[in-house]
C-alpha cells in the first residue's frame, strides 16, 4: 500500500497555509540558472520543441517538464536540474510548444494531455545518447503529460527508464478548472489569463480564425473559456468537457508499471478532492502517494528566505535513489 508518510515536511507556521505556499516561493526564491545547452527538436508535424540540457557526464538523466506556461527558466525548474546535477546526474529540461521564447510553427501548441511530445523526446534519448538510466519528472500540467504518459506505455514502457515522479498534479482536469474558477482562487485565474491572452492573440494574427478575435478573446476569464475558444478545437477534441476527459491522467495511473511518485499538497488552491488518487496508491504497487497536509502548489518551502533545496526535491531524489 504505497502511501507514504508525509511527516518529513513540517514548515513553518507561516507557510501552512495554501495560498501562502503557492505565493511566496514564486517570489521569494532565486535560483541560479543552470548551465544550459540547448538542443532544437524538430517534430515530424512541421513544429520542434527546445530541450535545454545541462550536462555533469552521468550515464543517468532525469527529464523534466514544466507547467502551463513555464519553461525550463522557471525556478522550480532551475532549482531541480541543479538539484539533480549536484547529485551527479544529466539533466533535460523540456520547453514545451511555444515556450522556449520562439513561437512554434503551428496554430497547435501544447496542452494537459500532450504526451506524444513527451514521448518524442524520450524515444530522442534513447535513440541517439547511451544512458544506462533516465527518469521523469513533471510539474502541475507537465506532471499530468509525464503520469499520462507512463500510464499509457505501461508494460512497454522503455527499460531505460526506471522511475517517474509528479509534482502538484491535477490529474481530473475538469475538476481542476472548476477549483481554479472558484472565487477564492481569482489571482490565479486572473494571471493565467494574463499570459494566455497575448499568446493567443499572436496566433490568431498568423493564423487567423473565423471565431476568434481580440474581443473575443478580451473576454477569456476562464480554461473553460480558454480551452473551448483554443484548446479543444485547435487539437481536435469536440468540446473543453471533451479535452478534459480525454487528457486527465488519473484514469491511466492504474496502468503505470514503472515506480512513480505523485506528490500533491492537501491545500493545493489548484486541486480538486479527486485530485489524490488514494484508490490507485492502495491498488498499484508501483504507484506511490505523497499528500502532505501543506505544501501548496509547486510550493513545499519549508522557511521563508530557504535557500537549499527544497523538501519536494530532496524526496524526489530519494524516491529515485531508492528505486534504481
Amino acid at each position: 500500500m504505497p502511501i507514504l508518510n508525509s511527516n518529513t515536511y513540517s514548515p513553518a507556521p507561516l507557510l501552512r497555509f495554501g495560498h501562502l505556499s503557492t505565493i511566496l516561493p514564486n517570489i521569494l526564491r532565486k535560483v541560479k540558472t543552470p548551465p544550459y545547452e540547448r538542443f532544437r527538436l524538430e517534430t515530424d508535424d512541421g513544429d520542434f520543441l527546445d530541450l535545454d540540457f545541462s550536462k555533469v557526464g552521468s550515464d543517468t538523466l532525469v527529464i523534466l517538464t514544466h507547467g502551463l506556461e513555464g519553461s525550463s527558466d522557471r525556478e522550480y525548474m532551475s532549482a531541480m536540474v541543479n538539484e539533480v546535477n549536484a547529485n551527479g546526474w544529466d539533466a533535460l529540461a523540456i520547453n514545451l510548444r511555444g515556450c522556449g521564447g520562439t513561437p512554434n510553427n503551428l496554430y497547435s501548441s501544447y496542452h494537459s494531455g500532450k504526451s506524444d511530445d513527451l514521448k518524442r523526446v524520450v524515444n530522442y534519448v534513447v535513440n541517439n545518447y547511451s544512458y544506462h538510466s533516465i527518469m521523469l519528472i513533471g510539474y502541475s500540467l507537465g506532471g499530468n503529460i509525464t503520469l499520462k504518459y507512463v500510464g499509457e506505455e505501461g508494460v512497454e514502457i522503455h527499460p531505460t527508464i526506471k522511475a517517474a515522479a509528479a509534482v502538484s498534479v491535477p490529474i481530473m482536469l475538469h475538476d481542476s478548472a472548476n477549483e481554479l474558477a472558484k472565487r477564492a482562487n481569482w489571482i490565479y485565474m486572473n494571471r493565467f489569463v494574463r499570459k494566455l491572452s497575448p499568446k493567443l492573440k499572436e496566433k490568431i494574427k498568423r493564423f487567423p480564425q473565423d471565431d476568434l478575435s481580440p474581443k473575443v478573446i478580451k473576454k477569456m476569464k476562464t480554461f473553460y473559456d480558454f480551452d473551448s475558444l483554443y484548446t479543444a478545437p485547435a487539437h481536435g477534441f469536440n468540446s473543453a468537457e471533451d479535452y478534459w476527459e480525454r487528457s486527465s491522467s488519473r484514469p491511466f495511473i492504474k496502468d503505470i508499471h514503472i515506480p512513480t511518485l505523485l506528490i500533491n499538497a492537501k491545500d493545493d488552491p489548484f486541486l480538486a478532492a479527486n485530485c489524490y488518487p488514494y484508490e490507485e496508491a492502495e491498488s498499484n504497487p508501483n504507484f506511490y502517494l505523497l499528500a502532505p497536509e501543506h505544501g501548496g502548489h509547486v510550493g513545499f518551502m519549508s522557511r521563508i528566505w530557504e535557500k537549499e533545496s527544497y523538501w519536494h526535491e530532496k524526496e524526489m531524489m530519494n524516491f529515485f535513489r531508492s528505486k534504481i
